[in-house]
């Protein structure tokens, strides 16, 4: 696993892989490395909705189905009015109806009867979640409105027994079901009477008397009130409640108030049309009288008159056009009591009438030509046949609109009743545990893309050759066992290379120790440097396994912690470092064997003076100088080089320097600003490793190790 140079194919087409942009294949290979966190994230939304679905109370929704006769009352109803019956359809369209339903008038009357601004809600997180809930219901609740808004509650003592608490916590009455109680309280009653409880003792119940208006517009928003088809007449309603025999109760309740309300409505337009009628009609009684008599009169002046076949059919065609024209204003003066002279339906009227006079009137122009006596006696009984016509119509619609008024005649009625519904509309468990699922999905996919564009660094080997001008010798894989990474205790015990049975990272290092062989013509008595940028990218843990791997080959290796300030590699010796710069002990005191018998530890020891003095004498040299002699290759693991300058200070008295770059999490100028800054205390060889590599996405396993060598 060793890139010792970047590949024909990247010489050509370098590829940034340090852009947040990825394909779509790259993503979902990206998705399938992350599948256990989206896996996590789909789980603890499943979780929420379960929890969510049991805490949320059921609901339980009812139906009535209503039927709005938009031609008339019923049949028989038509019947019986005759020609008034379409005078008096005044059937609003079903948007009207439906508007009508949803109106205060009928909403305010139900809430009164079923008492919906009387509320007893359940106490109890867990009877909550499990369903356990208990039933109190109101039929009466008087609470002092000094105190209205505090807290009330009422506690079952057994299956027919209640106490009501004020909100002091003490019990003001003790109660059985279905009887009233008042009792006196600050200044005022305390009313209440139960109508139905089912609850087991110890039940906890808050009372609450609402506003009405309040209640009306929690009715309202949760009624559902349809047309079924396109101007059909049929009228859906449909209501929610937690008790089903509620909800069914409820709906019915404003269907027969609306109901009711619309007969109430008809029959007071019957008797408003009632009470105009009968006034006119003495008047249209004199006006008949009045004609008659003058008709007998001129009658015996001229003796008798022969009529011709032609003078009696122009008669009753006149007589005919003016009845018309009268029974038009009837119906017009009807639809004045509910439109505007500019209403479509009044102006049909207004133009039927134009029509019928424009005909009557050529009809007199005809007449001009009869003799002057058959004109004046067919102008006579003319007269006296309409006013006879009107008198008649009359009387009839007077007796027609006294049926209605007693009857009662509405243009709705119910086609079904509401009834009580045994399983609940809501909530739809399955519904929110599949919405939880795929909630969860998005998430956990936008977290996995998240995460990954955060990682904004360059993860390219070849872009840090090309940008750096040194070799990328290894990419380290992360390891899949999160216990065994990234933790600073792992370093007192056995090096990862040897506890773990993961290829990937094993073969990483024996990479990078085939390629140090190229960047170490001569290893042997060698010092190398082991540096990194920032805390975290793992250089102590490059360290320990490198020089593990290379004390398993044969060499006699010497591991120094130069890190005085928080060391993390220790040997077993209470020597350290800092003992052996400040002369408190010797090399092989402070050395001890550790893991093999050829890897040998050097702890970073304890001082109270700063590492850089200690560094900055000819101790550091002459400790140096001495152990190259001693083994066949020294490594010192050294501090961020982004935070103190002990680095600095070591790199002109070791052979060779090795950078471990943390993958993902620098940015190239960061890397480029380091490297020129060590290069000027040091002219030394120096090569980079990658550690904590991610599987890039679109990639098979880590094949990113030189000389086109893929692991498979």
């Amino acid at each position: 696993m060793v890139e010792m140079k970047i590949s024909e194919k990247e010489q050509k087409h370098p590829v940034n892989r340090g852009s947040s942009a990825i394909s779509l294949l790259e993503a979902f290979s990206l998705l399938w490395e992350k599948k256990w966190i989206v896996f996590l994230f789909v789980i603890v939304f499943m979780l929420l909705g379960a929890t969510y679905a049991m805490w949320v109370r059921p609901q339980f929704t009812s139906d009535a189905l209503l039927q709005v006769n938009t031609k008339g009352a019923s049949s028989k109803s038509t019947k019986a009015l005759g020609e008034m019956g379409a005078l008096l359809d005044l059937a609003s369209p079903a948007d009207a109806e439906i508007e009508l339903i949803k109106s205060r008038m009928v909403l305010s009357y139900v809430v009164s009867a079923e008492h919906l601004y009387l509320k007893s809600i359940p106490i109890g997180f867990w009877n909550r979640l499990m369903h356990r809930e208990g039933r109190l219901d109101l039929d009466s609740l008087y609470i002092p409105e000094k105190i209205r808004m505090e807290k009330w509650f009422a506690l079952a003592k057994d299956e027919n027994s209640y106490s009501v608490i004020d909100p002091k916590g003490r019990e003001v009455l003790r109660g059985t079901v279905g009887k009233v109680y008042s009792v006196e309280y600050a200044g005022d009653s305390l009313v209440i009477r139960v109508n139905y409880m089912d609850a087991s003792k110890g039940q906890k119940f808050q009372l609450i008397q609402g506003s009405p208006l309040k209640a009306e517009r929690a009715l309202l928003k949760s009624l559902k009130v349809s047309e079924k088809g396109k101007q059909t007449g049929i009228i859906s309603v449909r209501f929610s409640h937690r008790y089903p025999d509620r909800a069914a109760s409820i709906l019915n309740t404003i269907a027969k108030t609306y109901l009711r309300q619309n007969v109430e409505m008809r029959s007071a337009e019957a008797e408003k049309t009632l009470e105009f009628l009968e006034g006119q009609l003495p008047g249209v009684k004199a006006k008949l009288d009045s004609a008659e008599k003058i008709l007998a009169d001129y009658r015996y002046s001229i003796g008798s008159v022969d009529m011709t076949g032609e003078t009696k059919a122009h008669l009753d065609k006149e007589g005919q056009l003016q009845r018309q024209i009268m029974q038009l204003e009837q119906e017009r003066q009807a639809a004045l009591r509910l439109f505007k002279e500019e209403h479509p339906n009044v102006q049909t009227i207004v133009k039927q009438q134009s029509k019928l006079r424009a005909e009557l009137a050529q009809l007199k122009r005809n007449a001009e030509k009869m003799p002057l006596t058959q004109q004046e006696v067919s102008r006579l009984q003319e007269e006296v046949a309409v006013n006879n016509e009107v008198y008649t119509n009359m009387l009839n619609n007077i007796q027609q609109l006294r049926v209605v008024r007693a009857g009662e005649v509405g243009n709705v009625r119910i086609v079904d009743f509401a009834q009580v519904e045994q399983s609940q509309s809501k909530p739809n468990k399955s519904r929110i545990l599949l919405a939880s699922a795929v909630v969860g999905f998005m998430l956990g996919v936008l977290f996995v893309f998240i995460m990954y564009m955060l990682k904004n660094g360059v993860k390219s080997a070849s872009e840090i050759e090309r940008e750096t001008g040194l070799s990328v010798f290894a990419k380290i894989p992360q390891s899949r066992n999160k216990i065994l990474r990234g933790h600073r205790h792992l370093h007192h015990g056995e090096p990862f290379v040897l506890r773990t049975g993961e290829d990937n990272v094993g073969e990483a290092f024996r990479s990078l120790q085939t390629a140090l062989t190229f960047l170490m013509p001569n290893p042997e008595h060698s010092v190398l440097l082991v540096m990194g940028l920032i805390p975290g990218v793992g250089k102590s843990f490059v360290s320990l396994n490198l020089a593990a791997v290379l004390a398993a080959s044969g060499k006699k290796v010497l591991l120094i912690d130069a890190d005085m300030r928080r060391g993390v590699i220790h040997s077993g010796s209470k020597f350290g470092l800092a003992d052996v710069l400040l002369g408190l002990a010797t090399l092989d005191t402070a050395v001890a064997s550790k893991h093999s018998e050829n890897l040998f530890v050097m702890n970073a020891g304890k001082t109270k003076l700063a590492a850089c003095e200690l560094l900055r004498g000819d101790a550091m040299d002459k400790l140096l100088k001495e152990a190259r002699q001693k083994y066949d290759l020294v490594i010192v693991d050294t501090p961020p080089l982004n935070l103190v300058t002990d680095a600095e200070l070591i790199c002109p008295l070791v052979d060779y320097s090795l950078f471990v770059l943390h993958y993902g999490r620098h940015s190239i100028e960061e890397i480029k600003e380091t490297i020129e800054r060590v290069k000027r205390y040091s002219d030394k060889p120096a090569a980079i490793v990658m550690n904590h590599c991610e599987r890039e996405p679109g990639r098979y396993g880590y094949g990113y190790y030189g000389n086109g060598y893929k692991s498979k």
